[in-house]
Parts: structure tokens; sequence; C-alpha cells
């Protein structure tokens, strides 16, 4: 980052210098021009003060006379050709007399002849009161051996008879040459100081704005282990700039592994107690059965109970492969129109069968016509699951109801007993794999493993539906499922039945 904010930087003061210097050379071309310019003006009033006095006549011609000679004279540096109307030059400056006695007579030709050449740029039309000599905004570069020249004039328009007709001032350029040199030299001395300290600063402010980063990933190279999910990354910065929602992103990632560390921690330790004892139970019939004589009672009755075993861990070993797939989403699910009504009044009965020994009464107080779109053969084992455990917990000579209405474009099928109820405390986790509830349901003969309900949610969610459970302690127990009505399903009330 410090080397592309150099680069950058070298980049924009590159491109300032280039401004800078051509912004400098065009001021100063501007005041050259403005400068010759006004000296040619200056040149032409000193004439027109002296009037028609100010040309003589000469021993080689007409000249201007010693008192304006000695005036123009005084434009030191200045390359100044006057001439009359006839072409003739009245007048050349010290500096136009330097070139020729210096040996640079092409130069004084050159310049000589630039001086005679028509300036046809931006004429005005305003002409002075004794010469009649037009302003002229043209300049022209004459190149010489020594340098070049910007060079302006004045030129009368008609040229007066036997008077001055052109007024040509010329300047070196030199001075651009040098306001292009110290611009550079300038540059060349403060631009390596200027990006020496931007590179320094750049350094600075990288690394402070890379700090935060640093920190996170010392944090998180810590937290990476596994066994450090309770801690979280901590930045003392703003919670609303990129570096807080990072963190605050991170956070919630590493909360979510940790809820899902302690969850498979968990499933895995109640699995393997859950195996453990049926495994242990099976050995030891297994055990008394090949200790006992052959086709006796006691052999019979050992692998009966190792069958009962087996049985058991088949359905626990199904239950997990279902929420396994269903937790990878390898599960498919059919969708397809379900009556309802049917499917209740059959869960119904076995409800009924299996509760006849107990004295337990399953009623319908409310059944009406309701289809919903799913799979027939997950809805009722998510309606027998919950009949099951409604009469699994209802003590003997109890009742438990079975209602289906539809409301709202949605069918709400109720499973209510009035059995031991569930704790308060114990309602959050009932959904939960392996969850039991130690002061009561798990000590209830028959007693599952606590998968039932986790597969009643997952089946529930995946109709787009959702379960949800009212109890009291000792009070009983509803469990509601909302499951969304098929299209065009049509809704008939129907009468109560009672079931024992």
């Amino acid at each position: 980052m410090t080397t592309a904010y150099g680069a950058a930087m070298l980049a924009a003061l590159g491109g300032f210098a280039a401004l800078t210097a051509t912004g400098r050379y065009a001021a100063a071309e501007r005041d050259l021009t403005e400068l010759v310019t006004t000296r040619a003006s200056l040149a032409e009033r000193i004439i027109e003060r002296a009037g028609v006095g100010s040309v003589t006549l000469g021993a080689d011609g007409s000249t201007l006379s010693a008192g304006v000679r000695s005036l123009l004279d005084e434009f030191s540096g200045y390359y100044v050709i006057i001439t009359d109307d006839g072409g003739r030059t009245l007048y050349r400056s010290d500096a136009m007399r330097r070139l020729y006695v210096a040996g640079y007579y092409p130069d004084s030709v050159n310049l000589s002849s630039a001086a005679a050449e028509p300036y046809r740029n931006d004429y005005d039309s305003v002409r002075t009161a004794a010469f009649s000599l037009q302003a002229s905004g043209g300049r022209r570069r004459v190149r010489l051996t020594t340098g070049e020249i910007l060079m302006t004039a004045r030129v009368a328009d008609p040229p007066p008879p036997g008077r001055v007709s052109r007024i040509a001032v010329g300047v070196s350029t030199q001075r651009l040459r040098d306001v292009t040199t110290q611009t550079l030299a300038l540059l060349a001395l403060a631009g390596p100081l200027i990006i020496v300290a931007a590179l320094w600063l750049a350094w600075l402010a990288t690394g402070k704005l890379l700090d935060p980063i640093d920190r996170m990933v010392d944090d998180v190279a810590a937290i990476a282990d596994g066994r450090s999910l309770h801690r979280r990354v901590v930045l003392e910065v703003d919670a609303r700039d990129e570096f807080g929602r990072l963190a605050q992103t991170v956070n919630e990632m590493i909360g979510r592994l940790e809820t899902s560390f302690a969850s498979l921690r968990r499933f895995t330790a109640d699995a393997s107690h859950e195996l453990r004892t049926p495994l242990a139970v099976i050995r030891a019939d297994v055990e008394r059965a090949m200790t006992t004589p052959q086709n006796s009672h006691e052999q019979a009755v050992a692998l009966e109970e190792a069958l009962q075993e087996v049985s058991r861990m088949t359905g626990l070993v199904e239950s997990l492969l279902t929420l396994a797939r269903a937790d990878e989403g390898r599960f498919a699910l059919v969708h397809e129109p379900v009556p309802l009504e049917p499917m209740m009044r059959e869960v119904a009965e076995t409800a009924a069968i299996l509760g006849e020994e107990m004295g337990i009464t399953v009623r319908m107080p409310r059944i009406e016509s309701a289809t919903v779109s799913g799979d027939p053969v997950r809805l009722r084992q998510l309606f027998l699951n919950l009949a099951t455990n409604a009469i699994k917990y209802t003590p003997q000579n109890g009742t438990v109801e079975i209602s289906l209405e539809t409301r709202h474009d949605e069918a709400i099928v109720t499973v209510k007993d009035d059995g031991i109820g569930i704790a308060a405390a114990d309602l959050p986790f009932i959904f939960d794999r392996f969850w039991r509830v130690d002061r009561a349901r798990s000590r209830t003969e028959g007693a599952g493993v606590g998968l039932g309900l986790a597969i009643c949610q997952w089946i529930a969610h995946a109709h787009d539906g959702r379960i949800d459970v009212a109890s009291r302690l000792g009070r009983g127990s509803a469990f509601t499922i909302v499951l969304p009505l098929a299209q065009n399903a049509m809704e008939t009330p129907n009468t109560g039945l009672s079931i024992s």
C-alpha cells in the first residue's frame, strides 16, 4: 500500500510539475509579450512627441534626430528597428549594433528581415494623431544563433511620406527558458523531499490503518484451535466503520460456530450414551443365552430382550440418519396434495388403540376438511409422533384431544393432553436433540431417546410450517402445528368425534 501510494504521489507530483511549468511559462510569455508591446508603444510616443522634427536628412538619407535617438538608446537590451516609408532604416538599437559588430551578421539580417515583414495579426483601427501608426497585436519568434527573439511591431497604414512607418521591438526569450529551468530545478530539489515525506506518512498511516487487522488476525488465530470459541474479537473502533462491521461479522460467525460445536459435542455424547446402553444389554442377553441350555425358556427370554434392544437401536439409528440427511439437505420430500381429514382420523384411531390399555380417551372435538401440499409419509410421521407422545405421558383414564381446523389459509392441527406437562424452564429446549426432562419424562416408562420432537420440528419446517407448544407442569401440554393450505383447498366444517 505504501508503494502504491508512493507511485500515485509521484505521478501526481509529475502532473503538478508539468502543469506548474506550463502555467509559469505561459504567464512569463504573456508578460514578455506585454513588455515588448509596451516598449513599442513607448517608442511610438517618443517619436510622436518629437513631431516633424524627429526625422532629419542625413548624409546617407533620412535619420532620426539626436534627441529621439538618445531617448531610444535607453531601451537597453531590446532589439529596436525603426524604418521610414521607403524601407530605409532610421534607427538600430545598441543591441542590434552589437550583433553586427560581434560578427553575427546573419542574425542581424534575420532580425532586419523579420522587422520588415508584414504583421497582419489583429490590427486595431485606432490611429495615432501624428503618425497614424496602428497598434499590432501580432508577434513572432525569430531564431538566431545566440537564441530566440520575441518581436512585435507597430506599423503606419498607409505609410506617411518621409516619416516613420514601422517600429519593431524584440527581446530575448532567455527569461522564458530561465523560468522553465528554475521551475524544474525547484521541483527536482523539492520533489524527492516531498516523495520521502509522503512515503513516510503513508507508511505510518497504513500501519495505523492495518493495525486493527493485525490484532484481528491474532485474535482469530487464537480462537481457531476450536477450544477457545468462547472468546471474541475485540476492536476499539467505531462499530459503523468497515473494521467494526468486519469484527461484528467475525464475532457472529464465531458465535454460530460455538453453538454448532457445542451441539455437535452434545449430540455425539448423547448418541454414544444412548447406543452404549442397548449394546450393553444386548451383549448381556447374548452371553446369557449362550450359557443357558439350548431351547430353554430362559434362553428364549434372553433372546427376546436382545431383540427388543435391537429394535430400539434400529429406531434410534434411523432417527439419527433422518436428522443427518435433513441437516445436509439430502432428504428429498414428495410434494403432492395431502387431505388432512382422513389422515387425522387414522392417527386418532391409532392413538386410541395405544391408549386403550390405560383407559385413555381420544377425542376429536373439531375436524375440518383441509388439504396441504407435502409428503404424506412424513406428515403422518409428524402427527403420529405427537399423538404417541400424548398417549405416553397421559395418566390412566386421561384424555387426549386431536383437532384440525383452518384459519387464514392455514391448516392448524392441535394435539392436547392432560398429562404430566412440561416445566416452563424446559420448554425452550424440548425440540433439541436428545433432550429429555429429567424430573418427569425421563423416568416415565417407555420414554424415548429425545429425537422425536426434533424430527417433528424438521418435518414442520420442511413443509413451510411451524410447531408451537404450550404446557404447564401437571396440567398437560398442547402441541400446535401450522401448515399452509394448498391452493384451491376446500374448507368444510365437520362434527366432533370421540374414540375411547
